[in-house]
């Protein structure tokens, strides 16, 4: 079995977005203190505590040499909103990956119709099934130089989710369509689906003998 010391193995980056998948897009739109609206895709990206209900994203500093738009309208704004790539939008996502001047709206270039939000500034995708407005709780800084990132953690303060696609609190996936990111230019559908039912433990069943519970 190889082993890869990120420290001296190059194109490290590769391997580990290789290997963490299917990650799921965070489709981020922002607004400029100038009142540009901005949408720009992130794959670092997870949800990471239910209460309060918490996710965060990852962003580099910087694109060569511009600033990132997506970060620098957060920290200055305090909101944005995440949206949900459907397999029904993933081109368009893709169309919005370039790094475009500060004053170019990529709604505009990704041909998406910005929707009003309720509570934050930032707009939302209107033709994404799901649309989550948050607050910035926190930006944590990591890496340094060239390859400095701010990892966003952010507050979900409502969430818009189409109403064919959840029932009750059950959400349904072949409906949702999310699109899955793999490495390089490869993404996945995520609709074929299976279902593990988690075990609870009983200790009345531990292998007799054993002196374990399992």
């Amino acid at each position: 079995m190889a082993k890869l010391d990120p420290k001296t193995f190059g194109n490290f980056y590769r391997v580990l977005t290789g290997v963490v998948v299917p990650r799921p897009i965070a489709f981020v739109s922002t607004i400029s203190p100038d009142g540009v609206n901005n949408l720009a895709p992130y794959s670092f990206f997870n949800a990471v505590a239910s209460s309060p209900p918490t996710i965060v994203f990852s962003s580099s500093r910087r694109a060569g040499s511009k600033s990132k738009d997506t970060l620098d309208n957060v920290e200055a704004t305090g909101e944005f909103v995440v949206n949900i790539v459907s397999d029904d939008i993933a081109e368009a996502m893709n169309r919005t990956a370039a790094e475009f001047p500060a004053n170019v709206s990529e709604f505009e270039v990704a041909g998406l119709t910005p929707g009003a939000s309720d509570i934050v500034r930032a707009p939302r995708v209107a033709e994404s099934p799901v649309n989550m407005e948050c607050r910035l709780q926190q930006v944590v800084n990591l890496g340094e130089g060239d390859h400095q990132h701010g990892l966003v953690i952010g507050e979900v303060v409502l969430l818009h989710i189409r109403d064919d696609i959840i029932d009750g609190h059950r959400v349904n996936h072949h409906l949702l369509k999310p699109t899955g990111r793999l490495a390089g230019s490869m993404y996945c559908h995520t609709a074929d689906v299976f279902e593990m039912v988690r075990p609870i433990y009983q200790p009345d069943s531990a292998p007799a003998g054993t002196g374990e519970q399992r």
